[in-house]
């Protein structure tokens, strides 16, 4: 780390759009799942450069609501790739003193996946170093959709329904707003991630696939939004 890295006034909640790992096996010759797999090991390393540079938190697009539509040998081999994250990484996270934390709605996961998710969060739950968030099966919409569901059932008033109150039903209510979105692979949509939590969040977008995208990428990330003026819609 650069002495004037270590001065920037980095986000406390980093957010990440996992953009171009299909696109970085095909130019290989690789298989898609490959590419995955390189997309996580790259995941893992960004995350501890993030944890050094002082970011507390990493949420991470890991698999929308929507990539169930994508091909289901596809969606099978990474549904056993995040069952073995969860499985069998997380003890390195746990040693590392990374909390990791399973958002998104959950409904078609599986039980040994949701089981697996369940174990691996409670063995980091009191890791303080910083904690890895991984949306599966998330969307933004979703999300809210499922919060207000929630707080209908409990049974309040439209005219008690504010920002705050939607925002302590979200999926991590404890989590701070998303200070800065990186989405790799030169695409520039948000995709349904986060849609709440980063409703004033700062927007890199980088045209290098996933896999590539190494701690040389995230430090000119983090060096171009300290140079950013955040106004919050003042």
């Amino acid at each position: 780390m650069t002495e004037q890295t270590k001065v920037l006034n980095v986000p406390i909640h980093l957010g990440l759009i996992l953009d171009g790992n299909r696109r970085w096996a095909r130019e290989r010759g690789l298989s898609v799942i490959e590419g995955h797999r390189e997309g996580y090991q790259m995941l893992r390393r960004i995350c501890n450069a993030c944890l050094k540079h002082g970011v507390r938190y990493v949420s991470a697009y890991v698999f929308s609501t929507e990539n169930w539509n994508r091909d289901r040998d596809e969606v099978r081999q990474l549904m056993r790739l995040l069952k073995w994250v969860v499985k069998h990484e997380v003890k390195e996270l746990n040693s590392e003193g990374i909390r990791l934390r399973v958002i998104g709605s959950k409904l078609k996961i599986g039980h040994a996946l949701a089981k697996a998710i369940h174990e691996a969060e409670e063995l980091t739950k009191d890791n303080s170093r910083g904690t890895l968030l991984l949306c599966l099966d998330y969307g933004g919409q979703q999300e809210i959709v499922d919060a207000v569901k929630r707080i209908a059932e409990v049974g309040y008033a439209p005219e008690d329904i504010t920002p705050d109150l939607i925002s302590k039903f979200l999926y991590a209510p404890d989590v701070p707003p998303v200070d800065l979105v990186i989405r790799t692979s030169g695409e520039q949509r948000i995709s349904n991630f986060l849609l709440w939590e980063s409703a004033y969040s700062e927007f890199l977008f980088d045209k290098a696939n996933w896999p590539d995208f190494d701690e040389v990428h995230l430090e000119a990330a983090l060096q171009e939004y300290s140079q950013r003026q955040r106004r919050f819609g003042k």
